[in-house]
């Protein structure tokens, strides 16, 4: 097939990820080129040159607008609106046999864009306002819609979902995320450093717990960052940086539990399916996709609660490595994922108005 990949451009698509979106949109055209597809990668044009690129924008938009100027901000609202409109355009005059939609932008959902092109839109966020009437009133015959677990699923239709949505989990390559038989007594988090992350917080459950924390993950918000987690660093609390896959994948490794602590509704945690591919048992807030996504791979903690937190610490640590890397073989690889995938992208392919008249 002939495969749009539309990518938010926030940042770019390439190594060291930003973050999960980051992360997916890359593997998923990786992905989808080892399958044989002819792909097209519209992202920010500094996004990694092994694809085939279609800039929706010359760079990635904070580099130009800072991370704290993003809401709001007219001037970026432009000149996104220029960026997609453009590309959707292009996407239109293509000859592509779907759209994958990963933007988080309005004007993929258009009906006249899903009718140019038929579409599959991941979204990879809880309903916000700016999106939420855009991607209702989207549920069209040539629009699929997923999200990346049964809570998103509710939070976007607490009525019932439309027969065009559907829970799409993200997958992962596990050859990427090597089994490690034994950890080291340490502890892991990884994420992007904001508040709604939760890294200050892993930082004190993991002291009260005795355990030494390794952070790893950019730093979004530097204000964040000098006023609640760089004065928790110490011996044993420490900054490990923002490392490529392979290189994270080998700290990860290395560690005896992980440490997820959203603290908003986490759509999915990807970072957590990560840790427990290398077999760390994981540490959690219970909090958005958390226990779906976890199971039995973990111990929970109510959200925002430290002490608690500190305890699921020691008793995650317990549990037999084995049981995260068996969750993620059964139900989170990169196979079973891009095989749904291509099942939506025939799906949706055949409301083509052409084939359905």
């Amino acid at each position: 097939m002939r495969i749009a990949i539309l990518g938010h451009v926030r940042q770019r698509i390439a190594q060291p990820f930003a973050g999960g979106m980051e992360s997916h949109c890359w593997h998923l055209a990786a992905g989808l080129q080892a399958r044989g597809h002819d792909v097209i990668l519209f992202a920010s044009g500094d996004s990694d040159a092994r694809f085939t690129i279609d800039p929706v924008l010359p760079i990635h938009y904070e580099a130009t607008f800072p991370w704290a100027e993003h809401r709001g901000s007219a001037p970026l609202i432009a000149h996104l609106d220029g960026g997609y409109e453009a590309a959707c355009d292009r996407i239109a005059a293509g000859g592509f046999d779907v759209v994958h939609n990963n933007s988080l932008h309005r004007f993929p959902l258009e009906p006249r864009q899903t009718a140019a092109v038929p579409t599959v839109t991941s979204l990879h966020v809880p309903p916000y306002d700016a999106l939420h009437w855009f991607v209702r009133a989207s549920a069209v015959p040539t629009h699929r819609l997923t999200v990346t677990s049964a809570g998103q699923l509710a939070a976007w239709w607490p009525e019932g979902a439309p027969p065009q949505a559907s829970v799409l989990h993200n997958g992962i390559d596990p050859a990427l995320w090597p089994f490690v038989g034994q950890g080291d007594g340490s502890a892991a988090w990884c994420g992007r450093m904001t508040p709604n992350k939760g890294p200050h917080l892993a930082a004190q459950a993991a002291r009260i717990a005795g355990m030494p924390l390794t952070l790893f993950g950019p730093i979004e918000d530097p204000d964040y960052w000098h006023a609640e987690v760089a004065p928790l660093l110490d011996g044993t609390i420490r900054y490990g940086g923002h490392l490529d896959g392979a290189a994270l994948a080998a700290e990860i490794g290395r560690a005896s539990v992980f440490v997820f602590t959203p603290c908003w509704d986490e759509p999915f945690g990807l970072v957590a399916v990560e840790a427990m591919a290398c077999g760390l048992p994981v540490a959690a807030f219970d909090m958005g996709a958390a226990r779906e996504v976890i199971g039995e791979a973990g111990c929970f903690a109510p959200a925002g609660d430290v002490p608690a937190l500190a305890k699921a610490i020691i008793a995650a640590r317990a549990l037999p490595r084995h049981l995260p890397r068996q969750r993620v073989e059964r139900a989170f690889t990169r196979d079973i994922w891009l095989d749904r995938c291509e099942a939506l992208y025939r799906d949706v392919a055949t409301t083509r108005p052409s084939l359905a008249a």
